[in-house]
């Protein structure tokens, strides 16, 4: 079979590492695996920060050339099987996928859409028209969250939903023996304004009632908000906080792997494929029963869930955790079983192949 991916946010290349750009490169890793041929039919991006202020001409226009030039390109070498868009959501919405599945009567798929009737205010209802519109022409919308399939089902009656869960390739984690250090805590995420700022801000003020004497923290990332992190922080004792900045991805799963806690609040998280990365690694998890956070994250299974808001209550789990070594490598081994067998690469293979066939009706 052969899909024509498309990710309206960000292409798979795009030179800026991001959780998106993680989960569009595994979706392609996941198709081909399962036997596709996948090709990235086009670099065109319809993300906007903020609402085009004179509408949606410009964008359209642009949008149209694209789909010219792709179904040019289809004429000469043939159309795909099928084409498949990750994230299309009100600030990204598929503009080319929806017109070319329709020209050349292919199955259209989503994944990991979303969609919310609040953000037909502000200036956005015309970007939603069209999530809406291309949800409604799927074949299938991939939701990899309850949290966004509910949202398709509240506010898209015509959209047709099947779940796959977050997954990663665990192999540059099991590539590492866990060696976990006594009370070294670790946390992987970009610096940057909004949600990422806030979990820095509660991480800060939760470590700030934790007067162990035996605790560290190593902080992977980095970003245009680095200043203002470090400042949160700056009150801890030399030594305390570890600044690594970015690494890449075996230099991550190395830190990860003398890591004894992963701590994270998770403040507005899709899900968070840095937690599964983390439970890969062998490390239970501290973070918040909010947003996506539960769905890669089993409380009480694989790390401790605390109420969203509750500084304390993130803060006990951290202290709880440092002083009951037992506890800890029990979760410590389920969080590691669950990563890397339920939320594998093979697994998502598998179960997007499924998908495909029953609601696309072509067989991979």
């Amino acid at each position: 079979m052969r899909i024509a991916f498309h990710s309206p946010i960000k292409p798979p290349d795009h030179p800026v590492p991001s959780g998106d750009r993680l989960m569009a490169r595994l979706l392609i890793r996941a198709l081909r695996l399962g036997g596709a041929e996948v090709d990235v039919v086009s670099e065109f991006r319809s993300f906007r920060r903020e609402p085009p202020r004179d509408g949606l001409a410009g964008l359209l226009d642009e949008a149209g050339r694209e789909i010219e030039r792709t179904a040019a390109s289809w004429r000469r070498a043939g159309p795909p099987d099928l084409f498949f868009a990750y994230h299309p959501y009100y600030k990204a919405p598929d503009l080319i996928g929806p017109e070319l599945a329709r020209r050349f009567s292919i199955p259209y798929v989503t994944a990991e859409s979303s969609y919310s009737s609040q953000r037909d205010a502000g200036g956005w209802a015309e970007m939603q028209a069209h999530v809406r519109a291309a949800l409604e022409a799927a074949a299938v919308n991939i939701c990899m969250t309850a949290r966004d399939r509910e949202g398709l089902a509240a506010n898209v009656a015509l959209a047709r939903t099947a779940m796959l869960a977050p997954f990663i390739d665990a192999a540059p984690y099991l590539a590492h023996p866990p060696r976990p250090e006594p009370g070294r805590l670790v946390t992987v995420a970009m610096m940057r304004p909004g949600d990422k700022l806030d979990s820095y801000r509660m991480l800060a003020a939760a470590l700030a009632t934790v007067d162990r004497p035996d605790w560290s923290l190593s902080v992977i990332g980095d970003g245009s908000a680095r200043g203002e992190v470090e400042a949160m922080f700056s009150g801890f004792a030399p030594g305390r906080i570890v600044w690594h900045g970015e690494l890449g991805e075996p230099a991550v799963a190395s830190e990860l792997a003398q890591g004894s806690l992963y701590v994270w609040p998770g403040c507005g998280e899709a899900y968070g494929l840095a937690y599964l990365e983390a439970q890969a690694a062998g490390l239970p998890v501290v973070a918040q029963a909010i947003a996506g956070v539960p769905s890669v994250v089993i409380g009480g299974r694989t790390g401790i869930l605390t109420q969203a808001g509750d500084v304390e209550a993130f803060a006990a789990a951290i202290r709880r955790l440092l002083s009951s070594p037992d506890e800890r490598l029990g979760l410590a081994a389920n969080a590691r079983g669950f990563a890397t067998g339920e939320r594998s690469l093979a697994a998502a293979s598998s179960r997007l192949v499924s998908i495909i066939t029953e609601f696309a009706g072509v067989t991979v």
